[in-house]
């Protein structure tokens, strides 16, 4: 239990962002020691426009703008590679998830990644059909990106190969899907 005074100097200790964030992931954004293990075993890190540790610190500093319209909170997978390896167990991919919730909310998504339309149309496809259909996800992300022929090259080895299915398969259980995507929804 957290007595009164250790509170106080929480709060005083970080701003409104970063309690917003808090509250909304769950993380220990103040336990944060800026050692960057997190960001020595992230997998994307090399190539992040702000490393994890970095991210923390601009939470915390209140940088609400900066960080929602990064794109490594679009990049982050979740791995919790960085929750392991933190010394004071700050859950920066709990952190990432929320930012991509506030991000989406205020609508500050960066523009330099196509995750948020890759997320759109893969969970559409799990909420229609229970499962994902490659062929249809691939085809509706490539007309919403307009990235027509990147990747193309790679179409007739897949099908040669049958790893992807030309027609969808459905699971049963649409309605349950359906109520269980309205209370995630809210």
């Amino acid at each position: 239990m957290i007595s009164t005074a250790e509170r106080l100097l929480r709060i005083a200790a970080i701003g409104d962002f970063a309690r917003e964030v808090e509250a909304e992931s769950g993380a220990n954004l103040a336990a944060c020691l800026q050692c960057a293990k997190c960001t020595s075993g992230c997998a994307v890190a090399s190539r992040a426009d702000i490393k994890p540790h970095e991210m923390v610190r601009l939470v915390q500093f209140g940088a609400r703008d900066e960080v929602l319209s990064s794109r490594m909170i679009w990049e982050c997978t979740s791995c919790e590679t960085c929750a392991t390896r933190c010394p004071q167990g700050v859950s920066v991919a709990a952190m990432m998830d929320a930012l991509r919730r506030l991000s989406r909310a205020t609508g500050k998504t960066s523009a330099r990644t196509d995750a948020p339309a890759f997320n759109d149309i893969f969970l559409g496809t799990v909420k229609q059909a229970g499962r994902v259909y490659e062929v249809g996800l691939m085809a509706a992300f490539k007309l919403r990106t307009r990235s027509l022929t990147r990747d193309m090259g790679k179409v007739p080895v897949m099908l040669l190969k049958r790893k992807l299915a030309l027609l969808p398969s459905f699971v049963k259980g649409r309605g349950e899907r359906r109520r269980l995507f309205r209370r995630a929804g809210r």
